[in-house]
């Protein structure tokens, strides 16, 4: 029997990310999170986007890299959408490393290191029922003359070669 280990490969990697997605996406972790310093800013990250100070992304240890958590700081209640752009913390007992925005925003620049919820934030669309077209009415009757009471030039000449 031949096994590929280009395919054989790829099934393992699927076959882990949808492991990981499962165990994580239905889960709400719990734990501390720090945020990037300020001299981080424009340093490039583990997906090759550079990190800027003003955008609301972190690092994730296994999220993949576009996955838009929900951060939520249980001290004071404030919420924050975070995209995962960055691999780590590499700290012991983090969870998640966010931007400074991000920690701004959730009022935990001062303390450096918070307790937080993250949880996958999943946008639900709003169901949309189209209205129905309705055609603006046209009136396609031409006069008995042609276009606008005036006889097209081809009319004319038909009718005087007639005569």
């Amino acid at each position: 029997m031949f096994f590929n280990p280009q395919f054989v490969g790829k099934v393992i990697v699927a076959l882990t990310t949808i492991m990981i997605l499962a165990t994580t996406a239905t889960a709400q972790q719990k734990g501390k999170a720090s945020y990037y310093s300020r001299r981080a800013n424009g340093a490039r990250t583990s997906s090759g986007i550079r990190l800027n100070n003003d955008s609301l992304v972190c690092a994730h240890k296994t999220y993949p890299f576009g996955t838009k958590l929900l951060v939520k700081n249980p001290a004071n209640g404030k919420e924050v959408v975070v995209k995962v752009i960055d691999r780590g913390p590499h700290v012991r007992g983090r969870i998640i490393d966010l931007s400074h925005e991000a920690a701004r925003q959730l009022g935990i620049l001062a303390a450096g290191v918070a307790m937080v919820e993250v949880s996958i934030y999943s946008e639900k669309p709003i169901p949309l029922q189209p209205e129905p077209y309705e055609a603006p009415e046209i009136d396609l009757e031409l006069p008995a003359n042609g276009v606008g009471g005036m006889t097209p030039d081809w009319q004319k000449e038909k009718k005087e070669t007639n005569d």
